[in-house]
């Protein structure tokens, strides 16, 4: 149900079971007529029955007493209104606390509708056409602004507060801005090094393996304290009811599932977003897991002959939003759209092969 021609009353439908949890088709019916959607229970139970023919919806049990549950790929494209959604206290919110072991594998081998598709590969014809001749004095140019807007941004989201004049300085020059944490500089010229490492080894990124998103972690990581490897201590998420696994075997599993189904995935956007917020979902390192997501997705987009992403645009209160409905809903939604924007702007704005 990714495709935006999809009836606005099943719509609604999954966001009453997604609050819900499970009903029986007269109780969605109840739940559409309370929220003032006037249909019938005969029409609620055809959309129900064509749902789960669809597979957005699973049925349990039969007759009287058959109920209707979301399924995993239900969820992935459920439309969640990220701000209003994390604007409740965690505790009140109805997202999931408990990492969804159906997730990896119930994913399509297509996220993007046809429409969403077009608009990214016009992006792509773009961004292709005007980096085919560049100049090497302008080809160097353009990696320094690259690396330092994506340096900055990347760890501006993780709470780094240098600018982007402080982070210009430090890349080019090697100088450190006065007043700040040595982890701070730290942070940044470790991203400057992962991203120069996933340029040059682009072509081994054309599949997801867990030995090239540890080598991106530990790059990442480098010189501020924290472990390398898939972590063996559990990890909480600051305003998430979501607790990821807790298990170095299940992470490791986790990690083999998730590149499985990316290397099911038809398309490199698809591919790279998926990365970016599955790698973020398992939370496999005891810290920079946001980090490793970002960069693994951009490592993706070169060895297809995409353009990286900065994240230059993106509203971090928007970014963290969109995780979280992920995290809790699993649902793709908020931050395919700040895929979508983000490619755009990339693919507008850099010009680095």
């Amino acid at each position: 149900m990714k495709d935006s021609k999809t009836p606005q009353r099943w719509r609604t439908i999954i966001s009453v079971l997604l609050e819900k949890g499970t009903l029986s088709s007269s109780g969605v019916h109840a739940e559409l007529l309370r929220i003032g959607e006037s249909v019938s229970l005969v029409t609620v139970k055809r959309d129900l029955s064509e749902m789960v023919s669809r597979g957005s919806l699973a049925s349990i049990g039969s007759g009287r007493s058959a109920a209707y549950t979301l399924t995993a790929e239900g969820r992935l494209f459920a439309k969640i209104d990220s701000r209003k959604y994390c604007a409740e206290e965690p505790d009140k919110r109805f997202g999931m606390k408990r990492y969804n072991f159906e997730l990896f594998d119930a994913l399509p081998s297509e996220i993007f509708s046809s429409e969403e598709l077009r608009h990214l590969e016009e992006y792509t014809a773009e961004y292709r056409q005007r980096t085919k001749s560049l100049p090497p004095a302008i080809k160097k140019r353009e990696l320094e602004r690259l690396i330092i807007e994506l340096s900055w941004k990347s760890s501006k989201i993780e709470g780094n507060t240098y600018t982007l004049l402080d982070t210009e300085k430090l890349i080019l020059k090697n100088e450190k801005a006065s007043g700040h944490d040595s982890n701070e500089a730290r942070m940044i010229l470790n991203h400057k090094d992962a991203f120069l490492f996933i340029r040059e080894h682009a072509s081994r990124f054309r599949s997801l393996s867990r030995v090239n998103i540890e080598q991106i972690h530990k790059i990442l990581v480098y010189g501020l304290s924290i472990g390398s490897g898939l972590r063996k201590k559990p990890v909480g998420i600051t305003g998430s009811l979501y607790r990821p696994l807790d298990n170095a075997h299940q992470l490791a599993e986790g990690l083999d599932r998730l590149g499985k189904a990316i290397s099911r995935m038809a398309t490199p956007y698809a591919k790279a977003l998926m990365a970016l917020l599955g790698i973020s979902y398992l939370q496999p390192f005891e810290d920079g897991n946001k980090r490793t997501a970002r960069m693994t997705a951009n490592a993706i987009l070169l060895a297809y002959g995409c353009a990286p992403l900065s994240y230059r645009s993106v509203d971090e209160s928007d970014y963290r939003e969109a995780t979280i409905v992920f995290y809790e809903i699993n649902s793709i939604v908020p931050f395919k759209d700040i895929f979508i924007e983000q490619y755009e702007f990339a693919a507008k704005n850099y010009a680095v092969k």
